[in-house]
């Protein structure tokens, strides 16, 4: 196997694991017959842009480099104000 075919295998994997924060929000929004953003969404935001950033500055892709950067801030907030900022 290339090294090219490996970091389109982290690539595709990254953005699988993106795409799935869609997949459990629609289902926990549909179980709950009103529109629910659950915790599992953020964990898949969070690694599947993580892993998707590092093959963006593997690409060398300021864009993706950027958008991806500023996800994580938003995801790592969000994580932070469900677990670590309770009241």
């Amino acid at each position: 196997m290339s090294k090219e075919t490996i970091w389109l295998a982290i690539g595709f994997f990254g953005q699988g694991l993106f795409f799935m924060r869609w997949v459990v929000q629609w289902i926990s929004s549909e179980r709950k017959k009103k529109s629910e953003i659950p915790v599992l969404f953020w964990f898949f935001s969070l690694i599947g842009g993580m892993i998707t950033l590092v093959y963006a500055i593997y690409r060398v892709d300021p864009v993706f480099i950027m958008a991806q950067s500023f996800g994580l801030v938003v995801y790592f907030r969000n994580i932070y104000f469900i677990y670590f900022n309770k009241k």
